[in-house]
C-alpha cells in the first residue's frame, strides 16, 4: 500500500446531486418538489409537524406522560419505621391500624433506610435485598 492509492470505500462518498440540471439528471424541472404549493417554492417554510391544517398528530395524541399508574397504590416503607409499630406480624393491615401507610395502599416496600433496633416478623410486603438482610440479622422472621 502507498500513500498515493489510498482511497475511501466504495459507496462510503456520494457525489452531491445536482438537481434541476435538466430531464437527463433524474430530477430537472421541477427538481423532485412537485408542482405547485407552498413546499414547492422558495421559502416555503412549515412549522414541524405541520399537516397541511389537518390537527397534527402530537396534538391527536393523549398526554399522558410517565405518571405511573400504580404509583398511588404503593407506598415506600423505611426500616426505623418497622421499630414503632406494636403489632406481632407486621402486615399491610397493621401498617393501616398503625396509621403509617393509608387506608387506599395495596402494595408496601420495605427499604433499608435508617436503623432497625427490634427483630420483627414481616408478612406479606415487599422487601429491597439489603432490607431484607438487616431482618434477617437482628433475628426476625420473613413470612410470605
Amino acid at each position: 500500500m502507498k500513500l498515493n492509492t489510498i482511497q475511501p470505500n466504495k459507496g462510503s462518498k456520494t457525489e452531491k446531486s445536482r438537481k434541476g440540471k435538466g430531464h437527463a439528471s433524474g430530477l430537472g424541472k421541477t427538481s423532485g418538489r412537485g408542482h405547485k404549493g407552498q413546499k414547492s417554492r422558495s421559502g416555503g417554510f412549515h412549522k414541524v409537524g405541520f399537516e397541511g391544517g389537518q390537527m397534527p398528530l402530537q396534538r391527536r395524541l393523549p398526554k399522558r406522560g410517565f405518571t405511573s399508574r400504580s404509583k398511588k397504590e404503593t407506598s415506600e416503607l423505611r426500616l426505623d419505621q418497622l421499630g414503632r409499630i406494636k403489632a406481632e406480624v407486621i402486615d399491610l393491615e397493621a401498617l393501616k391500624n398503625e396509621n403509617i401507610v393509608p387506608r387506599y395502599i395495596q402494595k408496601v416496600k420495605i427499604i433499608a433506610s435508617g436503623e432497625l433496633t427490634k427483630a420483627v416478623t414481616i408478612q406479606g410486603l415487599h422487601l429491597s435485598g439489603n432490607a431484607k438482610k438487616a431482618i434477617v440479622d437482628l433475628g426476625g422472621n420473613i413470612l410470605d
